[in-house]
């Protein structure tokens, strides 16, 4: 996990909600990834997704039921539902989204019964670190933008979809 957050600040360094995730099998790391949405312009491009395609791509195989991914924060519906798709074994994360996660808190992708895999998850490692990060990057949000990331006067699509108590953040 102290990994996954090295990413996660990189993310936030590059304007990014800081979210980073590290693919691990048999105690080995075989993938790091950092949100990169802002620099990619992409709506995909969530730190899980891309963690997903790179390791798939190194291993040589779309399977990957040996593999343990570590994120800062509960994935989002499109991240677990690729996690399901990917047929990872483990999910450890360290931030619940109380606003769209999908690996307990409003959906339960990676434990449905109706989908062909579940996942075991473990929540809450290095919690509070991940939280002192998240919070950290929306302050430094607001106070740079006065609610606006782009630039161009209209409210972000971070600063909107951000809880106004500074609780849970947005996974993407």
């Amino acid at each position: 996990m102290h990994l996954a957050l090295k990413e996660a600040q990189a993310a936030a360094d590059a304007g990014d909600v800081p979210v980073g995730a590290v693919a691990v099998v048999d105690g080995a790391v075989v993938g790091l990834q950092r949100n990169r949405k802002e620099e990619l312009n992409d709506p995909t491009a969530h730190a899980e997704i891309l963690l997903l395609r790179d390791v798939s791509q190194r291993l040589g195989r779309w399977r990957l039921p040996d593999v343990t991914v570590y994120c800062t924060m509960e994935p989002c519906a499109m991240c677990a539902g690729a996690m399901v798709q990917a047929r990872i074994a483990r999910l450890v994360y360290a931030v619940p989204d109380p606003r769209g996660g999908a690996a307990g808190s409003v959906f339960n992708v990676v434990d449905t019964p109706e989908l062909n895999h579940r996942i075991d998850v473990v929540q809450g490692v290095l919690m509070e670190d991940a939280k002192a990060q998240l919070s950290a990057f929306f302050r430094r949000v607001r106070g740079r933008n006065s609610g606006t990331l782009d630039g161009r006067g209209g409210a972000s699509q971070l600063d909107s979809a951000r809880p106004s108590d500074g609780e849970g953040c947005p996974s993407g």
